[in-house]
């Protein structure tokens, strides 16, 4: 008796569930290496990577879905985050200072003793945001499936329901 309940209130609220446990996931991704020097290509590569990974988790959760079957994800990137660091800046000049006769600027980063090792300190973080989403599965031809896999993916990623495209795989 206990076990048909539970599965009454399971059928009703799985989406919202592995919606939630999704989420949950993203809001724990760590936020970064530690690594006091990026080159620009290290750091494009780690947007690739976490795109790559979260389309695999997109697709692993999304798979889930009752009548999805096998399933692929493709997201589109509009803009692809950023991290700013805090900046120590000392400004010199000589003459007045209403009339400087020279002036020179030095930036250099806020480093955090961690321990171990120095870690850049960051003051703000943009998030990536999207431009699309097409999602190709199996069941993409059915009404039922196509809402709930387009739910999801405007959950996880930010979109509105019209730039989510769901679409049955061959």
């Amino acid at each position: 008796m206990k076990t048909e309940g539970v599965r009454k209130l399971w059928d009703r609220y799985k989406y919202a569930a592995l919606i939630l446990l999704v989420g949950a996931g993203l809001l724990l991704w760590p936020a970064g290496s530690g690594a006091t020097a990026q080159t620009g290509q290290n750091e494009a590569s780690q947007v690739y990577a976490a795109a790559e990974n979260l389309q695999a988790e997109m697709e692993e959760i999304l798979e889930q879905i009752q009548g999805v079957g096998t399933v692929r994800v493709l997201l589109t990137m509009d803009t692809d985050g950023e991290r700013q660091l805090a900046q120590n800046t000392e400004l010199q000049y000589s003459g007045s200072t209403a009339a400087p006769e020279d002036y020179s600027r030095v930036s250099e980063t806020v480093l955090l003793d961690g321990g171990d090792r120095e870690e850049t300190m960051v003051t703000q973080t943009a998030y990536p945001t999207y431009r699309g989403a097409l999602v190709v599965c199996q069941g993409g031809d059915r009404a039922d499936v196509k809402l709930a896999v387009t739910a999801a993916v405007s959950a996880l990623t930010g979109l509105p329901s019209d730039r989510v495209t769901v679409a049955k795989c061959q």
